[in-house]
């Protein structure tokens, strides 16, 4: 009877095992047909990082402990001539339009949390066409992208969720304790004042919110926990809640490391303990629980099954700011400028679907190009998006063939333009387009005299660029921008070559020696879409209405000390020449080719050595500062360029011996500008402050017109004068004691 029922045990057992194993063999014969079946739509996973510098990376510098990011990048393919815009919002409004800045009405500066300002309603956004393609669109992190309608808000710009901050810098958890004067008995005695809450985002003194949000409901309760750690159990939690098998997905992952305030958990700051700067030990503990972050989510993406069909992009949003803690060495500039270290990015792709994997690309890249890059790749239909500025590039990262991208406009700012006055090295003339943040007392405190200095300035008698109008500008809703025509391409017929000495690594088509192999031929006269005059820099349609112009071969070789400053309309002969097609006073960047040109003021172009020392010394800092005698003052230069592929840190200008190529780029900046929609930039809302809002940042202007708030600085005729402050000599103390506690907090480890 025993051995009956031992033997039917064996049975059991062993039917049991039979059909399990057949029931494992279905789910992997499941999870292989669907992912098949679904190869066309892979799972996206798009991680951007704020403010990471281009030596902020283990594979480019040891000195970063960054093992998961080095080993995803060096298993996929590294993108090293990659660019972002030198700010946040411009950089992000790219990514999730495709579009250049200057076609959303973005040109200038970040949207600040009191401005009434957010993406066109008129345009769409990748998430829109991801979902039209049957994708899930989850947002976590960082959003800086505007809030003042809830029309602005990311679950009505196309993501099913979102969790995450609405402002663009925010605590990361600490919780600030801060001290305040009494005067009892005439004496002055500290008394605690209160204790700040985790997640708070401040626009100026007294002006400070708690800004985390679930969808668009507040989200209290989780103070103490840090931000990048709680964003990454949201995105894992993202991942657990629903199958691969659901459908295909897209995530998000804004983190908001590693823009300031440096406040690292302590245990990452540990391993840094030997580095002397105290802001770069903090910055790369920061960038330690980036990687820790990254190497939670792939670990979440293969145990629920979606990293076999996933595509894995991570990105900077912008370059770093060496003074507090990031590094672009050695590239040049810093984040807010034109020059490499602001706009070139440090990206890499990683993803099992990738063709050639484990290589460096060197194709041209830019940001706006993951809009039609990721649409096509979820089989989306592209065509629906009219006026996009970025390329299907998924070829070149994934095979390794040629980019389509050939030029990058930077960006044309007509609000920013090169002082006049002559200032010293030490001014830093570049320090407004530096700043994220325009001056207070500039831009914001006296609307009137900015936009006087602005929008009403009248050029140079002698100057060639001629405004349409010297009256008022008209001011512009926002929603009025409409869709820009695409630009003109280059076009280049091959020539015999010069004679003279080449150049290495020139850009096809154009010669070393003063004469191109062709010439850049228009396209018919048109017209752009805006019906309205703009008082903004606007290149003169004087080329369009002329004769083809021959090509540079056959025109009078240009002399090495030719420049192309704006008053410059008569050549050393006293021969009278056409006036410029630009004012070079405005601040633009563009790239074609190898070839970057910049105008006006670019930014703080300094090359910031390593911070290998607990401060900036004044003779360290000036090491690398040019003191050529030869050298124009910043205040009166206002044309550069480079040569990027011969010359990566832009050290040789060739601006005044390569006049011809100059002077084509300036025709780009032309053509580019006749497309551009009218800056939006209009001042604070007073209603936006948190004390209106439970202390919270949130939506404060629904149910009205989006076109109501019009202009651009514009200041009412009733607006009254602010009164003088009298002096308090215990306002002073108090204010003395405030800022020693946030210093004291923000250096301490």
């Amino acid at each position: 009877m025993q051995a009956a029922a031992t033997v039917l045990s064996v049975f059991l057992s062993l039917d049991f095992l039979s059909a399990q194993s057949q029931s494992d063999r279905m789910n992997s014969s499941n999870v292989q047909t669907g992912e098949t079946g679904r190869k066309n739509q892979p799972h996206i996973i798009f991680i951007l990082i704020d403010d990471q510098g281009y030596n902020d990376i283990g594979y480019h510098n040891p000195t970063i402990i960054t093992p998961t990011l080095d080993k995803l990048a060096a298993e996929g393919v590294i993108l090293e001539n990659y660019y972002v815009q030198p700010i946040c919002t411009p950089s992000r409004s790219q990514l999730m339009t495709g579009r250049y800045q200057i076609h959303t009405g973005l040109q200038h500066s970040i949207i600040r949390p009191r401005q009434p300002s957010c993406l066109p309603s008129h345009m769409d956004t990748l998430p829109e066409r991801l979902r039209q393609a049957g994708y899930a669109t989850h947002m976590v992190g960082k959003w800086h992208l505007g809030f003042y309608r809830k029309a602005c808000l990311p679950t009505r710009k196309g993501f099913d969720s979102f969790f995450g901050s609405l402002t663009g810098s925010v605590d990361y958890y600490k919780l600030v304790q801060l001290y305040t004067l009494t005067q009892s008995d005439s004496r002055l005695v500290f008394k605690l004042l209160c204790l700040l809450p985790s997640y708070r985002s401040c626009d100026g003194p007294g002006l400070c919110g708690y800004d985390l949000h679930d969808n668009e409901s507040v989200a209290w309760g989780q103070e103490g926990k840090y931000s990048t750690m709680l964003f990454t159990q949201r995105a894992r939690k993202i991942l657990e809640s629903r199958s691969p098998m659901d459908g295909p997905l897209f995530l998000l992952l804004s983190l908001q490391a590693v823009h300031t305030p440096l406040q690292p958990p302590k245990s990452y700051i540990y391993p840094y303990r030997n580095m002397a700067n105290v802001a770069r030990r903090k910055f790369a503990a920061m960038v330690s629980t980036v990687d820790e972050a990254v190497r939670n989510v792939t670990y979440a993406l293969r145990k629920y099954g979606y990293y076999r069909n996933s595509v894995i992009i991570y990105s900077t949003d912008n370059g770093a700011q060496p003074f507090t803690g990031g590094s672009n060495w050695p590239l040049r500039g810093r984040k807010g400028t034109y020059w490499e270290g602001g706009v070139r990015g440090v990206a890499f792709v990683h993803s099992p679907l990738l063709k050639r994997r484990k290589r460096v690309s060197r194709a041209l890249l830019h940001v706006t190009d993951w809009f039609p890059t990721l649409v096509g790749l979820a089989g989306g239909n592209i065509t629906q998006s009219q006026g996009l500025d970025g390329f299907d590039v998924w070829p070149a990262i994934s095979e390794g063939k040629e980019s389509p991208r050939k030029e990058i406009l930077h960006n044309i700012d007509p609000l920013h333009k090169h002082p006049t006055e002559s200032k010293s090295r030490d001014d830093k003339p570049g320090k407004k387009a530096a700043a994220e943040i325009p001056s207070k007392g500039a831009a914001f405190q006296n609307p009137k005299k900015k936009q006087k200095k602005v929008l009403k300035q009248k050029l140079d008698k002698k100057s060639g660029f001629r405004l349409k109008t010297t009256k008022k500008p008209q001011i512009f809703p926002h929603e009025s921008a409409k869709k820009s025509k695409p630009v003109p391409k280059l076009k280049l017929k091959s020539g015999p070559k010069a004679k003279t000495k080449p150049e290495p690594e020139l850009q096809p088509g154009i010669q070393s020696g003063g004469a191109p192999s062709g010439t850049f031929h228009r396209k018919s006269k048109t017209k752009s879409k805006r019906t309205t005059s703009q008082n903004h820099n606007l290149s003169q349609s004087r080329s369009a209405h002329t004769k083809p112009k021959k090509p540079l071969k056959e025109q009078q070789t240009p002399k090495p000390k030719q420049t192309f400053d704006q008053n410059q309309n008569t050549s050393q002969s006293g021969t009278p020449t056409p006036p410029p097609l630009w004012d070079t006073s405005v601040q633009a960047a563009i790239r074609v080719g190898d070839w970057k040109l910049l105008t006006g003021d670019p930014g703080h172009g300094d090359w910031v050595p390593l911070q290998m020392l607990p401060t900036l010394p004044g003779r360290w800092w000036n090491l690398e500062r040019s003191s050529s005698p030869l050298s124009k003052p910043p205040s009166l230069k206002t044309v550069w360029l480079f040569n990027i592929r011969s010359d990566p840190f832009e050290r040789r200008d060739l601006a005044d011996q390569r006049p011809d190529v100059v002077q084509q780029l300036l025709e780009r900046l032309a053509h580019y500008n006749r497309t551009a929609v009218p800056v939006y930039f209009p001042p604070d809302d007073p209603r936006a402050n948190p004390s209106r809002h439970g202390g919270a940042w949130a939506p404060w202007a629904d149910g009205e017109e989006e076109t109501k708030y019009q202009g651009v600085y514009k200041k009412g005729k009733n607006a009254k004068k602010k009164k003088k402050k009298k002096k308090c000599r215990l306002c002073k103390l108090k204010s003395f004691f405030l800022k020693l506690n946030t210093g004291m907090m923000s250096n301490g480890i």
